[in-house]
């Protein structure tokens, strides 16, 4: 941020050269600054406080440098000295907490915001800041005041019309959060984050069309948005364009955590027009064990072209992927690599065989539980006269993947209204929830839940996904949310039925009970946001027409 203007004598006494110098100095300092001739701007900042350590300006302007730079430590020490020397400037204050905020120490950024409208109370860029922090920490109805009075002090400040439109639309208020990426767009036309925004927002009330038009505008203005291109693949292939959706989708490859992920093999990329036979072809899997299962079912096209399949899985699947028809060998992830000819990431297949809707690979079962595990729990569980219905509630909680959890927080169902849900249903219940806390919380309060006894819980007992496979093998149904065991399910061909949120992943598509991609598939989904109890009356009234 540039200096406030100097005025006559402010510069003080200085041990070398005179205050008349040291302020031309400073005055051309700040024109390489503001052209952005950040290093020359950097020289000209270091010369003056070797003449005067504590000149303001020029530790002030340095740390600006330092934040632009992306220097959050060096910032850090520069403006704490400022501050030191002018405690109550509150631009100061503000860029130490957008170096705190940088550095992840949200908290600290808040004091510093703090501090800085205490000094300034219309100051406008630091209410912003200080909801950007606030966002950090997930206290969203908290940063929507700040974004509002930040809007109150400056209406034209476009950026903070956007955030207001994020903290609404994490708030499940899309149409709220459209208004404001409108108003935001209206004052920067081409504002790329804006257009994305309400892209993301008409996709969450199903207005593709609309949606992918948002998009477009967004990378328009902004020709590499990798994530404008990813989202509009994703409102395509909810609509069923799956055709147009694929080359977008390899935009995720730039793209956290996949673009840091990326590795360097010394192998081309297969993209379905190579020849293969006779070749030898690495699959990798790149996402989580649900896409993983999902997609490792095009092993089996590759080897009908001759090629050798090598599938790279992570080591919960190694047991359950093995029954899988089409691969020539299963290497664990971390596990040294056999000699191959080229390489494809499993969720690629799709673009390079051009999969429509109608052309989905076997739909049919293409897991197959261990015969031996299979049995072992079917001698387990023992005869039983009533249906047995395996249970996922909870996709589990990943606190060191905070967008996965905010996905995993509108998914899962709240243990006490899933039970109660099921609660009249005369079937027996069997556990297949894995992951904390969900698995603590069952062992606690199984019984106060299910009183008649009609819960039964080893889940314990499952160390992989080939153990859940032949504890899903005994069922009659399995009801869960969409997590990896609906795709274990799924994949085996037993009746799944995925409890499906509002707004849905684009794999289970728009308005259809039943999914392309595996015919065992009954989709009970949400009629409005977070709301569960009315799915869990239509599951139950259908678990007990089953039962007649």
């Amino acid at each position: 941020m540039p200096p406030d203007p100097l005025k006559p004598g402010e510069l003080g006494v200085t041990r070398l050269g005179s205050p008349a110098a040291v302020a031309a100095a400073l005055q051309q300092g700040v024109a390489r600054h503001n052209a952005g001739q950040l290093d020359e701007a950097h020289s000209i900042y270091q010369s003056i406080l070797r003449a005067d350590p504590v000149h303001f300006h020029a530790l002030q302007l340095l740390g600006a440098i330092a934040l632009q730079k992306s220097q959050w430590d060096d910032a850090l020490a520069l403006l704490g000295r400022a501050i030191r020397i002018n405690p109550a400037h509150a631009a100061v204050h503000s860029n130490i907490g957008n170096a705190y905020k940088a550095l992840d120490r949200p908290e600290e950024a808040i004091a510093s915001y703090d501090q800085a409208i205490r000094c300034q109370p219309d100051f406008a860029e630091a209410f912003y800041n200080r909801g950007n922090a606030l966002t950090a920490l997930g206290r969203t109805s908290d940063a929507l005041q700040d974004y509002e009075a930040a809007i109150a002090r400056k209406p034209d400040y476009a950026a903070a019309h956007c955030n207001r439109g994020l903290a609404l639309h994490d708030l499940s208020r899309p149409e709220e959060a459209i208004a404001c990426y409108d108003t935001a767009i209206a004052l920067r036309p081409h504002y790329a984050q804006a257009h994305y925004n309400r892209g993301n927002a008409l996709k969450v009330l199903r207005r593709l069309d609309e949606a992918c038009a948002s998009y477009d505008l967004a990378i328009r203005a902004q020709a590499d948005f990798a994530a404008a291109y990813c989202n509009k693949s994703y409102a395509l292939l909810l609509g069923g364009d799956l055709k147009s959706a694929w080359p977008l989708y390899e935009w995720r490859w730039q793209l956290e955590p996949l673009r840091s992920s990326q590795r360097k093999l010394g192998r081309p990329l297969w993209t379905g027009v190579e020849e293969v036979r006779g070749k030898t072809v690495l699959l990798e899997a790149e996402q989580g064990l649900g896409d993983t299962i999902q997609f490792c079912r095009y092993a089996r096209l590759l080897a009908d072209r001759g090629a050798q399949v090598v599938l790279e899985v992570p080591t919960a699947l190694l047991g359950l992927l093995s029954t899988m028809a089409g691969v020539t060998q299963l290497v664990e992830r971390g596990q040294p690599l056999p000699p191959f000819d080229y390489r494809c990431p499993l969720m690629s297949l799709p673009l390079a065989f051009g999969t429509r809707l109608d052309t989905i690979p076997f739909p049919a079962p293409y897991l197959f539980a261990h015969a031996q595990k299979k049995r072992e729990w079917q001698e387990k569980i023992g005869l039983r006269h009533r249906l047995k219905v395996g249970v996922v509630w909870s996709g589990g909680h990943r606190p060191d993947q905070p967008a996965a959890w905010a996905i995993n927080a509108s998914r899962n169902v709240p243990l006490d209204v899933f039970a109660q849900g099921l609660q009249a249903v005369d079937a027996d219940f069997f556990s297949l929830q894995k992951g904390e806390p969900a698995e603590s919380d069952i062992r606690q309060r199984a019984q106060a839940l299910w009183p008649r006894g009609n819960f039964y819980n080893d889940a314990d007992t499952l160390h992989d996904f080939a153990d859940t496979a032949a504890l899903i093998a005994n069922m009659d149904v399995v009801l869960t949310v969409d997590t990896s065991t609906a795709h274990v399910a799924a994949a085996l061909g037993k009746p799944t039925w995925i409890l499906n949120r509002y707004d849905t992943c684009w794999r289970w598509l728009l308005d259809r009970d039943d999914s392309p991609w595996y015919r065992s598939v009954t989709l009970y989904r949400q009629a409005q946001d977070l709301d569960w109890a009315p799915v869990l009356r239509r599951v139950a009234h259908d678990l007990s027409l089953r039962l007649g």
